[in-house]
Parts: C-alpha cells; sequence; structure tokens
C-alpha cells in the first residue's frame, strides 16, 4: 500500500526523455516498418470516423516528438486521481486490515474531478467501405464489422461467434481457407478491436498464399461468415465452443493476478464486478438462434469495411 499510493501521491516522471525514444523505437518495429502494422493503423482510421479508436494508442511520430514532460504531469494530473481510480485485491487478507491500510495510505489522495469523458459516439455505419496499400509485403486481406461495447447484453454472443469463426485450428476459418483450400496461410480474427469499453469491430484477416489472390480470400471468408447467417450452428459445434468459453474464463480467475484483472475491468467497463460471476450462466443461455440473430445483423455489407494490402513492386536497384 505504501509503495502503490507514492507512485499516485508523489509521482516522479525522471525517465520522461529515455523512455520516449523507447516508445518511438516502438513505434517505428510495430508500425512504421512493418507493412501489416501500416495497414492495421489506415484500416481503423477508415473504419472509425468520429470515436478515438480511429487514432492509434501509440500515438503519431508527430504527437510523440512533440509530446513534453510537463505534458505528461498535466495528463497525470487530469486522469490519475481518486475518481478514476479502481483497486482489487484478491487473496488471503482481512478486510478489515485492507480498509485500514487503504485509508491509512490512500486516504492522502487530495479528491478531484472526475476526467472528461469521452463523448463522441460512433455514427452507425451506412455504407461498405473500402482501402487498398501497396507496400512490399505479402498479399493481406482485412474484413471489420462493428459491434457493440462489452457491456452490451450480446456480448457473449459476439464472443461466441468469433470463436467459431476464428479461434485456432479448429475454426471454420483456418479449416475453410488454410486447410481446404489452401487460398491463405494463415486465416484469424480480432473480436473487440481495438478495445471493448466502447462500440468497436470483429475483425478478420487472412495471410494470402503463394499463388492465390485477396479476392480469392475475400469470397473464402466471405462464404464462411455467411454461412453463420443462413445455416444455424449445429449442437455440436456451439457445445465446443460453450466449453472453450469456460475454460478461458475460469482459466483466468484460478489465479489471483487474474481474478483481481478482471474484477476490476468489469467494474469499470460494465459497471460492477459482479458481472463478472454472471458470465458461465451468460454463455450456458446462448442458442443457436442467438448467434444466427446477431450474425444477421451484424454482417451486412452496409457494416463491413475492406483492407487489401498488396504487393508492391521492389524498386529497382
Amino acid at each position: 500500500m505504501s509503495l502503490e499510493s507514492e507512485r499516485f501521491l508523489e509521482p516522479v516522471f525522471r525517465e520522461f526523455y529515455k523512455e520516449k525514444e523507447v516508445i518511438l523505437e516502438e513505434r517505428r518495429m510495430r508500425t512504421d516498418n512493418s507493412p501489416i502494422g501500416k495497414m492495421v493503423e489506415v484500416f481503423l482510421d477508415k473504419a472509425f470516423t468520429t470515436h478515438p479508436y480511429r487514432r492509434p494508442v501509440i500515438g503519431s511520430p508527430e504527437d510523440l516528438q512533440n509530446a513534453s514532460r510537463s505534458d505528461v504531469e498535466a495528463f497525470f494530473k487530469a486522469y490519475y486521481g481518486p475518481s478514476n481510480l479502481t483497486i482489487a485485491i484478491v487473496g488471503d487478507v482481512n478486510p478489515v486490515e485492507v480498509k485500514r491500510l487503504a485509508n491509512l495510505y490512500f486516504g492522502q489522495y487530495v479528491a478531484q474531478s472526475k476526467p472528461p469523458k469521452i463523448t463522441a459516439v460512433e455514427p452507425p455505419q451506412k455504407e461498405e467501405r473500402s482501402l487498398t496499400l501497396e507496400l512490399q509485403s505479402q498479399p493481406w486481406y482485412l474484413e471489420g464489422y462493428h459491434r457493440p461495447a462489452m457491456n452490451h447484453p450480446d456480448d457473449n454472443i459476439y464472443d461466441l461467434l468469433a470463436s467459431i469463426l476464428s479461434d485456432g485450428r479448429t475454426s471454420r476459418l483456418y479449416k475453410a481457407l488454410v486447410e481446404q483450400k489452401q487460398v491463405a496461410l494463415a486465416a484469424e480474427g480480432s473480436n473487440g478491436f481495438p478495445g471493448d469499453k466502447y462500440p468497436n469491430l470483429m475483425l478478420f484477416y487472412g495471410l494470402t498464399a503463394p499463388g492465390h489472390t485477396v479476392e480469392e480470400v475475400a469470397n473464402a471468408l466471405r462464404q464462411e461468415i455467411d454461412r453463420l447467417k443462413t445455416e444455424p450452428v449445429s449442437a455440436m459445434e456451439l457445445d465446443r465452443v460453450k466449453t472453450q468459453a469456460r475454460a478461458a474464463l475460469l482459466r483466468s480467475l484460478d489465479s489471483n493476478d487474474g481474478m483481481a484483472s478482471l474484477l476490476a475491468e468489469y467494474e469499470v467497463k460494465t459497471g460492477t464486478w459482479r458481472n463478472l460471476f454472471k458470465e458461465l450462466d451468460a454463455i450456458a443461455a446462448i442458442t443457436p438462434a442467438d448467434l444466427q440473430r446477431v450474425a444477421k445483423a451484424t454482417f451486412v455489407p452496409e457494416n463491413r469495411t475492406v483492407g487489401k494490402l498488396l504487393s508492391a513492386q521492389a524498386p529497382k536497384s
């Protein structure tokens, strides 16, 4: 409690300039020198028109270069106050002693007004958006659909849809695109991208196999997505992904660290940590009709953003 409270009460940003270079190098490695990193950045800027999710988490090179130590201190003062702080403590502890220590150390934290909330709301997408980049890279295909935030009643349904389509080698995309049609070297997805506190994306992507095109990947991927709208998921497949979801949740709760992280996350994102312990029942209650309903509402052309990363000609020496 003493050490943790001191980080908030008396922060020292002595390593600001050193860490600034570390972050700039991280951006160069993951984005500026990575074709798919560049693609994801422009893809988000195309998929979102209003919400801050359109901006890269790491920031632009200009922002990073121009950020000063006083900027960091001002940001810390605005956002790292008691009104914006959630603490989860898990383990063999005495609650009375925990509260005593919290009052002793964090009680010194001067109250301040809540930081400004994000008020920007991403408007419904009305037509398909697309972009194409040509870089020195193996071709990639990306396809994203807007979906609601984590606190939406259908959140677990989206999780199961993502699992059916893109969770590992038993998923439909891997089996169809990689094993059967062999048009892709990899076919995966990311649900809740780039974050899930606010409405976000279900993102699917494929790395094109040699001798095949992004159009082939797009057609094969679309077929699997459309199947979810026209064919009810079998009881066997639904039971498999439910079992996987339950197992993943229980594994996360198997350690103090995992439980503390989830308790804090659910408190901040859904309004109460108690929602965490409703997840198993929510997963069990999902039916094939639920999956089909959400698939029909989500996987429509006007809700889709498409990205194509094509191979550029190498410059002649």
